[in-house]
């Protein structure tokens, strides 16, 4: 999170999709650094101290699945290695990771979001990761979020681009017109207040984003206004260009084209009921490339992906889809490392994982995965090269997770509950901003 620059060249990991795979020696069992060939089986006689990892991550029902499937095939192939896997769906992940970390009691494996990362490393809260992680497969602008003072604390899991989906079953049903690749913010609001005649009661075009960090800062890097932090961390927030998104959300209230305030902080990504794309109350909201195989098995071939809205510059953008680090306080660090290494450079590894955390990271992996990717992947991967073209750059400030996670979050819903107005929203988040700069 933190500032959320994206990067059109974190995804350089994609043009190595058509090179041929490195045969390598070894497997996972034998716990060497980089390889990536099928997992063997441990060797007769092996004896070894029984260790269990606490592992933590967060993802959709398809995320966990095949993540522990993944962590069967590990203490398969190495028996002495158990594991205690803690796993959720994204609400609240940060708050009880956090609360653990406070506590000296954070698992030994953590999944994290690359606008943590950075803070994380920081803190001194991660162990470095080089050279029990082989990294030779890795673009190194990936690496980027996962490094502090030339040291790499965190491992990027694969790359994902942000646009939206649509219920293009729906709109089709309704007649309403399908967006396409390169769109406008112009034609997005054109878009809604095209559809409010079509609409049934109780449907809405799509989420009410106002207060939202993530949509807003597609669409100033849209303006041509940059990051809403800076790469020197301070606030960066335009102000002309924030009021205008706000008052564009004001219309879109007033002509109920988003739900009620209520319904909106009702809404819960990917839950079959309460998510209010999939429950039929919105037609459009914000979506990441790798989230498009969650959806599409919530409802099958109903979806579709879009670029983010694009104005003088493209909205959308690329990044790490997130990072596997170590913590500094595990006493069982040597093993977590060990499977680290295997569970980003393994192909057996990989043909379980897939494309649960975006397009893997490790170019051999990602090679290997392409021949056999799914129609629902495939549909991501278009989003991916129709976002690399010109899309935004990524890059993480740290320093900044609790403004956007705490204090832009609470601001954004006292002004879509109408509690203050735009430009009380913009001082409060001014002011509040004073404490994280550097």
């Amino acid at each position: 999170m933190s500032s959320w620059k994206r990067s059109l060249t974190v995804l350089a990991t994609t043009t190595a999709l058509m090179g041929s795979l490195v045969a390598c020696a070894g497997g996972g069992s034998k716990e060497t650094a980089g390889s990536t060939a099928p997992s063997a089986a441990p060797s007769a006689g092996a004896s070894k101290e029984p260790v269990k990892l606490r592992i933590m991550w967060w993802g959709a029902q398809n995320r966990h699945d095949a993540t522990l499937k993944a962590l069967e095939l590990y203490t398969k192939n190495n028996p002495h290695v158990t594991f205690e896997p803690e796993y959720s769906g994204m609400d609240g992940y940060l708050d009880k990771l956090s609360t653990q970390a406070a506590a000296n009691n954070a698992p030994d494996i953590v999944q994290l979001d690359p606008g943590w990362t950075p803070d994380w490393a920081a803190r001194k809260q991660l162990a470095e990761l080089t050279p029990a992680v082989d990294v030779s497969k890795f673009d190194t602008k990936l690496m980027a979020g996962g490094q502090s003072g030339g040291k790499l604390y965190g491992i990027p899991l694969g790359s994902v681009a942000f646009g939206m989906i649509y219920d293009k079953a729906a709109m089709d049903k309704l007649g309403i017109k399908n967006p396409a690749n390169g769109w406008s913010w112009d034609e997005f609001f054109a878009l809604a207040k095209e559809s409010k005649a079509k609409l049934p009661s109780g449907t809405y075009f799509t989420k009410d984003y106002g207060g939202n960090y993530f949509v807003y800062s597609a669409y100033q890097y849209a303006k041509g206004k940059g990051a809403v932090v800076s790469p020197e961390g301070k606030f960066n927030v335009d102000q002309a260009t924030f009021l205008e998104w706000t008052k564009n959300f004001e219309e879109l209230r007033k002509e109920g084209l988003v739900p009620p305030a209520d319904v909106n902080a009702s809404d819960k990504e990917n839950d079959p009921k309460l998510d209010l794309m999939v429950s039929g109350k919105i037609l459009v909201r914000y979506a990441f490339s790798n989230g498009y195989g969650t959806y599409d098995s919530l409802k099958k071939g109903a979806y579709a992906l879009v670029t983010m809205p694009r104005s003088s510059q493209a909205g959308g953008w690329l990044k790490p889809s997130m990072y596997l680090a170590v913590s500094a306080g595990s006493k069982k660090q040597e093993e977590a490392k060990k499977f680290v290494n295997w569970f980003v450079n393994d192909t057996e590894a990989a043909k379980i994982l897939g494309t649960v955390r975006g397009l893997p990271a490790n170019k051999d992996i990602a090679s290997l995965l392409q021949a056999s990717l799914s129609d629902a992947d495939k549909i991501g991967l278009e989003l991916l090269r129709a976002t690399e073209k010109d899309g935004q750059t990524w890059d993480s400030t740290s320093g900044w997770t609790n403004f956007v996670d705490k204090d832009w979050a609470l601001i954004g819903d006292q002004l879509v509950f109408g509690k203050i107005n735009p430009q009380q929203a913009f001082d409060q988040l001014k002011s509040a901003s004073k404490s994280y700069e550097k």
